[in-house]
């Protein structure tokens, strides 16, 4: 039988590399906000696409209810959608900081609460997390801070729901360039002369891992956090 997975912002970036992998022998489902998921559908028509801001009330439950209905099952959910921004440190804009941690904390944890009575033993859920939990970004420490709290979610739900058969992994990107938002060509020169492999990565070199982390060959991993960077500031 085939397995399900839920991606969350899987139209674009990362998100899209890990559905379009996923889909080659899963059933996925994928949620996007602002990005419309038009590219995705229209090499991978069975797919479903459902339009949440993970951050409102009501917006999990929601979500879960259409895999459901659609494919009867959910095996792996895989946590990406993220929002980052500045947070200046001469300022503080409660606002932005209530964003951040909302959609990369507070998200993943209702998408469990609303998935957790339709997973059964071996299921997975894989976040999506960045070397900026313990590498904070100048500008932007409460993006790092948020992934980092992350991380600590994921080691905490690994160990209660491991006695259920469910593990808990997250992977922990450095720098990617994606083809929707590639970065300037002297940043991305920096960030790979920083790098032990000397480029940065694509999202094609985050999904495999998502699926490896997935899958049951990784069935006795649960509470990692697995850096995927190149070997970046070694």
């Amino acid at each position: 039988m085939r397995k399900t997975a839920l991606v969350t912002g899987g139209a674009r970036g990362i998100g899209r590399a890990i559905v379009e992998d996923l889909a080659r022998d899963h059933d996925v489902a994928f949620t996007w906000h602002r990005s419309p998921p038009d590219l995705v559908l229209a090499t991978l028509p069975d797919l479903l696409a459902v339009q949440a801001d993970l951050t409102d009330a009501g917006a999990t439950d929601r979500v879960v209810t259409a895999v459901m209905e659609r494919f009867g099952r959910i095996d792996l959910i895989v946590n990406n959608a993220a929002t980052i921004q500045t947070t200046p440190t001469d300022t503080f804009d409660a606002g932005a900081h209530a964003r951040i941690y909302a959609t990369n904390v507070i998200a993943p944890a209702t998408l469990l609460t609303a998935a957790l009575p339709h997973l059964k033993d071996g299921a997975a859920i894989v976040s999506i997390s960045s070397v900026n939990a313990v590498l904070p970004p100048r500008d932007a420490v409460a993006y790092g801070a948020s992934k980092a709290a992350l991380n600590l979610w994921t080691k905490g739900m690994a160990k209660e729901l491991g006695p259920r058969g469910i593990r808990v992994n997250a992977v922990a990107p450095g720098a990617v360039n994606t083809p929707e938002a590639p970065r300037p060509d002297d940043l991305t020169r920096v960030f790979a002369e920083m790098t032990a492999l000397g480029r940065i990565a694509t999202p094609a070199d985050i999904a495999p891992v998502v699926r490896f982390l997935g899958s049951d060959a990784a069935r006795f991993i649960t509470g990692e956090i697995l850096t995927v960077s190149g070997g970046y500031r070694l």
